[in-house]
């Protein structure tokens, strides 16, 4: 059983020390060991830790596709894509001499070319 008190001690002070003793706090904990009280706190955080574990979403690295696997994606030609390229509807990444896309891009020029 967990039991926390909050007490004050008020002496003759000048007011900054009183309102610094108002301020302090003391913890008392009775009928629990040490050990008793160490596992209860770690339960209690491998309890929290298995929510958010269920909760948590890993950040999946960009994929990346080539200029064919883009036309074929957007169902249209490569010169399409060049052309899209100019008019910075996609935004093309270089990697060396290669050209990618990220994946997400794609679909988001997809629905805003749509939206036109």
């Amino acid at each position: 059983m967990l039991i926390r008190k909050v007490q004050y001690t008020f002496t003759t002070l000048n007011p900054k020390q009183f309102k610094t003793m108002q301020e302090q706090k003391i913890t008392q904990v009775h009928n629990i060991s040490p050990e008793e009280l160490k596992q209860s706190i770690i339960n209690d955080i491998r309890v929290e830790l298995q929510e958010m574990s269920k909760r948590f979403q890993p950040v999946r690295p960009p994929e990346y596709v080539t200029r064919k696997e883009a036309a074929k994606i957007l169902k249209v030609s490569l010169v399409t894509i060049h052309d899209w390229n100019k008019k910075r509807i996609l935004k093309p990444y270089r990697l060396g001499n290669l050209i990618r896309y990220k994946r997400t891009e794609l679909d988001k020029a997809l629905i805003d070319i749509n939206k036109d």
